[in-house]
């Protein structure tokens, strides 16, 4: 029998939630498929998803949810798809505006945003100066992300400030690395969720979620809830943090 999200809720240790949950929000295409739908379909039930989810971290008290929102191989999609995902995302970006200050959200992204149209960015950027005063959740969007280009930027500004004499090679550690990542500011997930079951990262926060605690689920995006994100934080708050100690 299927637990309400208020019993599951009551069920979470408030002195133990994760600061910052990460999100792979995967099966879009396989729940519309499931309906004879078509791939677009899925992904507009993904942002009634997304919604579910940033109203219950904003209610219980996160600090930071980043969600993985658009990959740099997401690109490769068929051409009609990346242009429908595109206009969702501004067209959810600037409806949801007041909702975000509704519920005191502040929206940043990460990734290069740089690469989006003109006019997606202006949206973006928008939102994020709309938000930017508010003093709750952090929602961060993955856009034109990819773990693996976001190490080789950060490589690239750091042989830069080598060359330029601002940096000593001796000087260069993990902490001084993790400030040249895109996510700079933001403390690393301690929980990473993934839906639709599979068993891979996908290139997301390849440096940041090296002690971060994975939670793998068979649940479809577009079907994940308040009570699968409470059941994913209980299952959390089982687990001992050692961080490679003893």
């Amino acid at each position: 029998m299927k637990r309400s999200p208020d019993l599951l809720k009551s069920q979470l240790d408030v002195h133990r939630l994760p600061v910052h949950i990460a999100i792979i929000m995967d099966g879009n295409g396989r729940w519309a498929r499931k309906r004879n739908l078509p791939r677009t379909a899925g992904h507009e039930a993904g942002v009634e998803a997304v919604r579910k989810v940033v109203r219950a971290s904003a209610e219980i008290g996160i600090k930071y949810l980043t969600l993985y929102t658009f990959s740099v191989e997401n690109w490769k999609r068929p051409r009609e798809e990346v242009a429908a995902l595109m206009r969702l995302l501004s067209r959810t970006t600037r409806r949801e505006i007041n909702e975000l200050n509704r519920n005191n959200v502040r929206l940043i992204t990460t990734g290069r945003i740089d690469e989006l149209s003109l006019s997606r960015r202006k949206v973006l950027a928008l939102a994020v100066e709309k938000t930017r005063k508010n003093s709750g959740l952090v929602l961060n969007l993955a856009l034109n992300y990819g773990g693996r280009t976001e190490i080789i930027d950060a490589v690239k500004a750091i042989a830069l400030a080598v060359r330029s004499g601002h940096i000593q090679p001796g000087e260069i550690n993990e902490v001084l690395f993790s400030n040249y990542l895109y996510t700079t500011g933001l403390p690393d997930p301690d929980l990473l969720i993934r839906a639709s079951g599979e068993m891979r990262i996908s290139n997301f926060l390849l440096w940041q979620t090296s002690y971060t605690e994975l939670y793998i689920t068979d649940v479809l995006w577009p079907d994940f809830d308040r009570s699968e994100l409470f059941k994913a934080i209980i299952e959390y708050q089982k687990r001992e943090r050692r961080f490679g100690k003893v």
